[in-house]
């Protein structure tokens, strides 16, 4: 569904990535990790018209999207939800919906909107309620929502668990999984909670620096000792530790 061939992209004179390749196949979940500043957010800005590239490629559905206007981008069937600024504060629900759905003819936006209600019932009741006086995790519920007022094919979401609470953490991913398993979408996450990303995702890819460094199935990634050891920090359990303190002791 989506293939990325040695793109490399930045800001002005300021390259970030060097030839990146990945690729996520229909009704699949795919993570991005790696250090801060190793491009993760860039690369989804790139593949939404969002910001300079070089030179590579990078198709949806067998048409290319580099060098298309953001908006061609979603109308072919690409959602995106970006970590920041992806809600209307001063704008209640419906309003945020409404702009979500643009693109859309007024009776088709109005039927999306109902759907979107009844995907996020929460929100059924809070109808006029501006999202500035909502909590972090209906946020960004309400930022997904209004990424899938277009009925995307594929999502791009950019660590949709920042400051949100464990809680609405793992509310966010059960909403990450019903994209693949109710609606049938593919995804491509970025995020910084490795381990909880991990989880959820068919198959991950690392970057180092700008660069591919290594990608796996997810499956692997979390129960390598290597990898582990290399990407996911100290993960000796509590109850590990109690034992090593004993034994030392």
């Amino acid at each position: 569904m989506l293939e990325v061939n040695e793109l490399k992209a930045g800001y002005g004179e300021n390259s970030v990535l060097h030839g990146i390749n990945l690729s996520v196949a229909s009704d699949e979940i795919v993570s991005i990790i790696g250090p801060n500043g190793c491009g993760k957010s860039t690369l989804l800005r790139a593949l939404m018209g969002m910001t300079g590239w070089s030179s590579g490629k990078a198709s949806f559905s067998g048409s290319e999207l580099l060098g298309s206007e953001s908006s061609q981008i979603v109308a072919g069937g690409v959602g995106y939800v970006p970590q920041l600024a992806n809600v209307f504060g001063g704008m209640t629900v419906i309003e945020n919906l409404q702009l979500g759905g643009y693109l859309l003819k007024g009776s088709e936006r109005d039927q999306q909107i109902e759907k979107m209600l009844e995907l996020f019932p929460k929100f059924q009741t809070r109808r006029t309620q501006h999202a500035g006086t909502m909590s972090g995790g209906e946020r960004q519920s309400l930022a997904l929502a209004m990424a899938m007022m277009t009925s995307p094919k594929l999502m791009l979401l950019d660590e949709p668990s920042a400051g949100l609470s464990p809680k609405a953490t793992d509310e966010m991913y059960d909403k990450v999984r019903s994209l693949k398993s109710n609606m049938g979408m593919s995804v491509l996450i970025v995020e910084q909670d490795v381990h909880g990303v991990l989880e959820i995702t068919d198959r991950t890819y690392v970057l180092k620096m700008g660069e591919n460094d290594f990608d796996a199935a997810s499956s692997d990634v979390l129960n390598d000792d290597r990898i582990r050891s290399a990407y996911l920090g100290n993960v000796t359990s509590n109850a590990d530790s109690v034992a090593a303190e004993a034994k030392s002791g």
